[in-house]
């Protein structure tokens, strides 16, 4: 089982967190006219670089949202940091 660590709690069991989607990924504008396919790639479509990935993560027990670090090959965890301190 694997460790992850909460910026909030320290670490804890991974079943504990519940992925959110990339960090960076920018909203469209929803006050103007968006295609059905810009919405659809918003929502769907995902880098999935391989390597190092930012990534928003919630941890279940304290409900606090974060951005996670990890290498995708390896699985290691590089860094976690609270989401209001990073323009995700």
């Amino acid at each position: 089982m694997q460790q992850f660590p909460c910026p909030f709690c320290g670490l804890r069991d991974e079943r504990e967190f519940h992925f959110a989607g990339e960090a960076g990924k920018s909203r469209p504008d929803t006050t103007k006219e968006i295609s059905e396919a810009d919405w659809a790639a918003y929502l769907y479509y995902c880098t999935n670089a391989k390597g190092p990935s930012r990534e928003i993560w919630v941890h279940t027990t304290c409900q606090e949202f974060f951005v996670m670090t990890r290498d995708t090959v390896s699985m290691e965890v590089l860094s976690t940091e609270a989401l209001n301190e990073d323009a995700a």
